[in-house]
């Protein structure tokens, strides 16, 4: 089976029914893509097939065959610069312990694709299905707000 991950083709055997997750993280060597509850509830896991955030504990690698997959690893640039929300995220210090922070972000990126211009409310809203832990919502919530405005500026969008 196939997987297209990062821009890259991936060869991966075994069976279909294997969730994206323990691919990424075992086989393929990708561990920005964290576990957490293993029932798609927490986001820690969070990827993007063609564009949508999903959760990969949940997804099964015959899913996503052909599709675009992208990782935390994907999301900066070629040249190792950091695409607006991972920068924002540092900026505004929303890690604490950083176990959902790959999720958080993966999750902030589609949206803020989607629609680049949110409102707080919709910001709120979006990013209440990732839990954190440590409690680091009102900085989330900044680090989406900024991430958009630079978004808005021309800062690289995907």
């Amino acid at each position: 089976m196939k997987l297209m991950i990062n821009g890259k083709t991936y060869q991966v055997t075994g069976e279909p029914d294997r969730p994206l997750l323990w691919v990424l993280r075992d086989e393929l060597g990708l561990t920005g893509t964290k576990y957490s509850c293993g029932i798609g509830e927490c986001g820690s896991c969070e990827v993007h097939v063609d564009d949508t955030a999903t959760r990969s504990c949940i997804t099964m690698i015959s899913e996503v065959e052909g599709r675009a997959i992208r990782t935390i690893e994907g999301l900066a640039a070629g040249d190792g610069s950091l695409h607006p929300v991972q920068q924002a995220f540092l900026d505004e210090q929303v890690p604490q312990c950083g176990w959902c922070m790959s999720g958080q972000i993966m999750r902030a990126t589609a949206f803020l694709e989607a629609n680049p211009n949110p409102t707080e409310e919709a910001i709120v809203s979006e990013m209440s299905g990732n839990y954190c832990r440590c409690g680091a919502y009102g900085r989330i919530k900044r680090a989406v707000a900024k991430a958009a405005m630079e978004m808005a500026k021309g800062g690289r969008k995907s």
